[in-house]
């Protein structure tokens, strides 16, 4: 097994440099063609960091050539581990020679990834500290970490607070009875990483059971850790002395998968995803076909096309799984500029998730928050002066313009609108979509997308 820093081919994931690269996209083409999606951007660092909980050799596979698995990699790396990439979408892992993580190394990744904070229980059982450095991640809105601090000195951590971030120590955890002040799937992981070495039994209540837990907890028990999914959101894990080694194909990404759904709806065009699970995707499927699209489900993949005529308004609440998710919202909120009636989301889960949509009305759409929970039920940001609500009006052109990315979900809905608006739209940040989407170029240009790559020099207000 090879060593040192991961090994990605250059067409899988560019460097951190090109973050601000610009794509420009001449709209008005309807996307007809296959992608092929392989394992999720919200599963696939989770399955790496439940590597560093044992000495043994792990391997992945349906591995996507994504920033976010190079960014764990490293880290793995800085911790005294190896890991490599072999053949198309593989990699061998192993961290038989743990290290703590220096400060210098929690600052390099510190601003780049919220995953350092889910290092925090391989660490804290096997070499009994971790340092978690102020984290980055998308601009969605606060996403605090009091919830996975709080579970971690219920298991036995000892917390110190820094300058520059958080302290933890231990010189071994203990089970206990966690109840989460909401089903957060960070904090749900936090707790299962953290619980399968502990000592005793630990069980987490109100927890989040999202397709990536159960994929996690998939990894966890081919390692050797006894948990159990019962009703009402209630995790039971059972610690273990020692966990080993592990072999799994991460599960497909249904986020990307949406996102070219929502393409295909917007364009109406046709677009088949290799590689999409039906059973994943059950409430976004629902969805797609109220607003009038249309989909065939095979053992390949999933295809999705616009049915004939206008597509529908629809109201539709973002929430924790099995609810519509909150990363489904952004790509469908762009279809729905191109339905017929008034459409309603009521965002649940991140309360400043709308912030995209001035982009979207500069170009021509038709969209109003509001600080009212215009849904079915009253959610957490009720009365609390978020913008969480939205009234799309439809349909609506769009035109071609100059937008700046802000985060992963915005970008790609951003390229979708763009695909949709008569004219030519010059998009910046666009590496950050590298975080969680493969080879999107790649995919758009095999879709019949208008892409112009050329360096632009855009005017400074």
């Amino acid at each position: 097994m090879s060593t040192g820093t991961i090994s990605f081919d250059a067409s899988d994931v560019r460097d951190a440099a090109d973050a601000d690269r610009t794509l420009r996209i001449r709209g008005g083409r309807s996307l007809r063609g296959e992608v092929h999606v392989r394992g999720a951007k919200n599963t696939l660092p989770k399955n790496m960091v439940a590597a560093l909980l044992t000495d043994q050799e792990c391997l992945l596979h349906n591995v996507a050539g994504i920033r976010d698995v190079e960014i764990v990699g490293r880290m793995i790396r800085a911790l005294g581990g190896t890991v490599a990439r072999e053949g198309s979408g593989e990699i061998r892992m192993r961290a038989d020679n743990l290290v703590p993580l220096s400060r210098e190394d929690a600052a390099e990744f510190s601003g780049r990834s919220r995953i350092p904070v889910l290092l925090c229980g391989p660490l804290l059982s096997r070499v009994g500290e971790f340092f978690i450095p102020d984290l980055g991640g998308c601009n969605i809105g606060p996403r605090p970490i009091d919830f996975h601090l709080e579970a971690l000195v219920q298991l036995g951590a000892a917390v110190q607070e820094t300058s520059d971030g958080v302290r933890l120590t231990a010189n071994r955890l203990h089970g206990a009875k966690i109840r989460l002040p909401y089903p957060s799937v960070g904090a749900t992981e936090q707790v299962l990483l953290s619980a399968v070495l502990a000592e005793g039994i630990t069980e987490l209540s109100n927890a989040a059971i999202e397709p990536e837990i159960i994929d996690l907890i998939a990894v966890l028990q081919k390692m050797g850790a006894t948990i159990s999914v019962e009703t009402d959101r209630v995790i039971t894990i059972n610690g273990v002395e020692r966990m080993h080694g592990f072999e799994h194909s991460a599960l497909p990404d249904r986020l990307e998968t949406a996102s070219w759904a929502c393409a295909a709806l917007a364009t109406d065009g046709r677009i088949f995803v290799a590689g999409a699970h039906q059973l994943d995707m059950m409430t976004f499927l629902n969805a797609f076909r109220r607003v009038g699209g249309e989909f065939r489900v095979s053992d390949d993949g999933i295809e999705f096309w616009r049915r004939v005529g206008s597509l529908r308004s629809v109201a539709l609440e973002t929430d924790v799984h099995p609810g519509f998710m909150t990363d489904w919202q952004q790509p469908f909120v762009v279809a729905l500029t191109q339905a017929m009636g008034v459409s309603i989301v009521h965002e649940t889960v991140y309360e400043d998730r709308f912030g995209y949509t001035s982009a979207l009305n500069d170009m021509g759409a038709q969209i109003q928050l509001y600080r009212e929970c215009l849904g079915g039920r009253k959610c957490r940001f009720g009365r609390r002066n978020h913008l969480h609500s939205a009234v799309v009006v439809g349909p609506t052109p769009l035109r071609g313009t100059e937008i700046h990315i802000p985060d992963l979900r915005a970008g790609f809905s951003y390229v979708i609108a763009a695909l949709v608006a008569d004219g030519l739209s010059t998009i910046t940040n666009v590496g950050l979509i590298r975080r969680g989407y493969e080879h999107f170029e790649d995919k758009l240009l095999a879709l019949g997308a208008e892409l112009d790559n050329a360096p632009v020099t855009l005017a400074v207000p």
